[in-house]
């Protein structure tokens, strides 16, 4: 039986040619893969921000593209539009223009009141319809005349007009809003040649009777 020594503590097998470093444990420093662990979280954080930008430019350009197709069909359904009134304002101007000649039958009539009866009655339907397409009537006299709906079938010199001016409405002429479907056909008078209009010799009539009962 053998005795243990006070003070003395047994020590761990040192192989024979080894250091006593060597017996120490040593530290466990980070493998190969464990360093490169940050490095390829940093490259996908990258990888995935730089995807993200790509998509935010590919939502934006997708985003205009889809306004610009927009702004085209409301342009189209407004030009769609625009020409289906222009179409119908044609097609009624085209019947309309037909029915201008009985509508100058009733106008002769009327002037000479031959519109009685029942001839009146469908007079005054046909004028009520033709107005309810929006169809009017102008052309009076005493208006200035104008080229673009006046159309001069005689001509002669007055003395009491300072323009061309309306003196008599032949035929009457007939629009569509803006559209004139029939120029009205009046005879016109010009200012006499040489002549001083009415206007300015009342005009100078009035001088000379405000100035005469004055004395120098």
């Amino acid at each position: 039986m053998t005795e243990e020594t006070p003070g003395f503590e047994e020590k761990p097998d040192v192989p024979s040619g080894a250091t006593p470093d060597d017996a120490e444990p040593k530290a466990a420093t980070p493998s190969s893969e464990e360093a490169a662990a940050p490095a390829g979280d940093a490259n996908q954080t990258a990888g995935l921000t730089a995807q993200l930008d790509q998509v935010r430019t590919a939502l934006s350009e997708r985003t205009g593209d889809l306004q610009r197709l927009q702004a085209e069909y409301q342009n189209y359904r407004r030009r769609v539009e625009r020409d289906r009134v222009t179409v119908k304002e044609i097609a009624v101007a085209g019947l309309l223009s037909e029915l201008l000649p009985v509508l100058d039958d009733v106008g002769r009539a009327r002037e000479h009141g031959e519109l009685v009866g029942g001839f009146k009655s469908v007079a005054e339907s046909l004028e009520t319809i033709v107005a309810k397409l929006g169809l009017q009537q102008f052309g009076k006299e005493g208006e200035p005349f104008d080229p673009t709906i006046h159309e001069a079938l005689m001509h002669s010199y007055a003395p009491d007009v300072t323009e061309t001016t309306c003196v008599a409405i032949l035929q009457p002429g007939y629009r569509i809003g803006e559209r004139t479907i029939r120029p009205a056909r009046v005879a016109v008078a010009e200012p006499q040649p040489g002549a001083t209009p009415a206007a300015a010799k009342e005009e100078k009539s009035d001088d000379e009777e405000s100035g005469g009962g004055e004395e120098v």
